[in-house]
């Protein structure tokens, strides 16, 4: 397998040294691109010397004549005879670069040829990395499919403490091999995925709902179209663009998504209940706005249809997934859940903690199965743990080929 490594440049370059030799482990040929500001960082000479291979570092070589039309198509060569383009670190500059087809230098010039997949792994400045700008063009590198490794929280260079730190080249390595050793093997799968909270109406202008952010919802449906499924996705109130290719089909109220999920699971072999769908629903909701009134205000809550349990009791030969977000007694509580709702597998998390749970980029959590083992996937990106928990769905068909 052949991988290009382009280096952007930032301090977080020379950690790139490490993950080129990661991913010769991993049984990779390494080709590196830098950019002209990485230069500023590393040497090219250090990565020649780690990959035995020469590096590019400019769009237009100092060839001979003789040599001037190949060196002029260099980049279309390199996109064609690689497998995977792992970007790392991956600026703010570069960032965006990538997501509005700028092509001024060889790495972005070769990304516009380049047709497989594509790794991203992201670092800046903790500010730079919460600027809307960035979170834009984050969320068009997703839309196209392509895997982007969150960086860790921690200290940074400049000083400021949190996210913005280039992953562990270990953690980058493996979601590349995890690309070539997952391959398509959820094709012949169909996915009904559900994802985000629901609002249940007080009167035109009120609701009340919960914390879910969709997030892990989508990262699933991204992760199970990438390996092959058709994937449709039930989905409340969110601000997240939904993955390419998915067929997308949105709702408000619990009531909404009971009958879409009824409705979109005949055809599905997986279903995968990631919603935070309320509980209760607003009993005698007023057609016209409550006006305020000064005293106290009682509102009478009904239950909701329990969606999990339903599907449960009409799954068939279909594999189910429901989640358990608990604030204590996690993994007792999913053992209850996967008896109760009649699930294969449930996925468990603690919410209320700093770092983790329904607001943020990443998670911890612990699946539990019909097996009775429970298996403790330690805090990483949503979208890495959307990977690592269809590799245990697959495990219940009995074809995954990747360890957890």
């Amino acid at each position: 397998m052949n991988a290009v490594l382009g280096v952007g440049g930032g301090i977080a370059a020379y950690k790139s040294c490490e993950l080129a030799r990661a991913l010769m482990e991993r049984g990779f040929r390494v080709q590196v691109v830098m950019t002209a500001a990485a230069q500023q960082f590393v040497q090219p000479l250090t990565f020649a010397a780690l990959t035995g291979n020469k590096v590019i570092t400019d769009l237009f070589s100092s060839a001979s004549a003789a040599d001037t039309l190949s060196s002029a198509v260099e980049h279309i060569g390199v996109a064609q005879e690689h497998d995977v383009l792992v970007v790392a670190p991956a600026t703010a500059d570069l960032l965006s670069r990538l997501a509005h087809g700028g092509a001024d230098d060889f790495l972005t010039t070769m990304y516009l040829a380049f047709t497989g997949p594509v790794v991203l792994a992201p670092a800046m400045n903790t500010n730079m990395w919460r600027h809307a700008a960035t979170s834009a063009n984050v969320a068009t590198l997703r839309l196209r499919g392509h895997v982007i490794v969150e960086p860790d929280d921690g200290m940074l260079a400049c000083g400021m403490v949190g996210p913005g730190r280039l992953a562990e080249p270990a953690r980058i390595a493996d979601a590349v091999a995890g690309l070539f050793l997952r391959g398509r093997d959820l094709e012949g799968e169909t996915v009904l995925v559900t994802a985000g909270p629901t609002q249940e109406p007080i009167d035109p202008v009120r609701f009340i709902t919960n914390r879910s952010s969709g997030k892990m919802g989508y990262a699933l449906a991204e992760a199970a179209i990438q390996r092959g499924a058709r994937v449709v996705l039930v989905s409340g109130p969110t601000n997240i663009v939904p993955p390419s290719n998915v067929s997308m089909v949105r709702v408000q109220t619990a009531s909404e998504m009971y009958e879409a999920v009824m409705q979109n699971m005949v055809a599905a072999t997986i279903v995968i209940k990631a919603a935070a769908v309320a509980d209760y629903h607003v009993a005698g909701r007023s057609d016209q706005k409550i006006k305020k009134t000064g005293s106290g205000m009682t509102l009478e809550l009904e239950p909701n249809r329990d969606i999990l349990a339903e599907l449960g009791r009409v799954k068939g030969e279909r594999l189910l997934i429901g989640f358990a977000a608990e604030t204590q007694n996690l993994e007792a509580e999913a053992r209850r859940k996967l008896v109760s709702k009649n699930c294969d597998l449930i996925v468990g998390n603690l919410v209320g903690r700093d770092g983790t749970g329904f607001d943020s980029d990443q998670n911890e959590v612990v699946l539990v199965g019909r097996s009775g083992e429970a298996v403790v996937l330690g805090r990483a990106s949503k979208r890495e743990l959307a990977d690592r928990i269809l590799d245990q769905v697959l495990k219940l068909r009995g074809k995954c080929t990747v360890e957890n």
